[in-house]
């Protein structure tokens, strides 16, 4: 019996040895954080998500593995992020900045409200960002630019208002930007429009800007005139005009009656007027 314990032990120790091999390994702390919070802040109607669970995330990568719908893995960290055309409504959770190997974010068609999460700039690897046909209001984020890698922003489609951040047109890898039917306003910065002398890189033409009331500039008609002037102003200035004009129509009319009088007058009648006054 006691020389049976020495295979016995070993054949404990393999079994040990395989189940640790082959057990799923645990996510990455940040990557858990990433993907639990995001699917706390969404809303699923269609039941899409069915597997993100809590016991996923905590192993929802192994090696280029991935246990979760719309994830792809790169070396057990989230590389992608593709969730488009689900009917996703919710928002957008600021907590995405903790998956910090993402290159690619994809949460297009969806039902999204609320605003983007400045907090996205610390993704300094993504490269691609699209998160169109949603109902995202709220400014674009200027902080989006410390995103070096990007080439590929595309946010038409949404509720977003205020201005083109002029930072964004500094990306020198973005080769396709898309704000078109947003309620941005003011100024196309000037570097969307003819970004570098290097003739290779392409210029975004005016189907990337279409949509927007309150944009203008090249490659979109300038300015137009007038631009601003409250409903007020414009009624105020309709009755100025009128009565200005009735006042003018009156004084020619008493003009031409004065006219027409002396005209009229008989010989002689002039010289009695004259006679009287002294």
């Amino acid at each position: 019996m006691m020389a049976m314990l020495p295979p016995l032990r070993a054949v404990v120790t393999v079994l040990h040895l395989l189940a640790l091999v082959t057990r799923p390994a645990l996510s990455d702390p940040n990557d858990e954080a990433c993907l639990s919070n995001l699917r706390r802040s969404l809303t699923d109607p269609g039941n899409r998500l069915r597997n993100w669970t809590a016991a996923t995330f905590v192993a929802s990568c192994n090696g280029f593995t991935s246990y979760l719908h719309g994830v792809t893995c790169n070396n057990g960290r989230v590389y992608k992020l593709a969730l488009p055309g689900l009917t996703l409504g919710g928002s957008l959770s600021p907590y995405l900045a903790n998956c910090t190997n993402l290159q690619s974010l994809d949460l297009s068609s969806n039902a999204l409200t609320g605003p983007i999460p400045p907090q996205l700039s610390t993704l300094l690897n993504l490269a691609v960002l699209n998160l169109s046909a949603n109902r995202l209001s709220g400014p674009i984020p200027p902080q989006l630019a410390l995103c070096a890698y990007l080439n590929f922003i595309d946010l038409h489609a949404n509720l977003l208002s205020g201005t083109i951040p002029e930072q964004l047109g500094r990306l020198a890898r973005l080769s396709a930007f898309d704000v078109s039917y947003n309620r941005l306003e003011g100024p196309i910065p000037a570097l969307f429009a003819n970004r570098s002398d290097d003739l290779s890189l392409p210029r975004f033409n005016a189907s990337s800007f279409v949509g927007n009331r309150g944009l203008y500039g090249y490659p979109l008609p300038p300015e137009r005139g007038g631009r601003g002037l409250s409903v007020p102003a414009i009624v105020g200035i309709g009755l100025g005009s009128g009565l200005l004009s009735l006042v003018l129509s009156f004084t020619a009319v008493c003009v031409w009656l004065r006219a027409t009088e002396r005209t009229t007058m008989a010989p002689g009648e002039e010289g009695k007027v004259s006679h009287l006054d002294y």
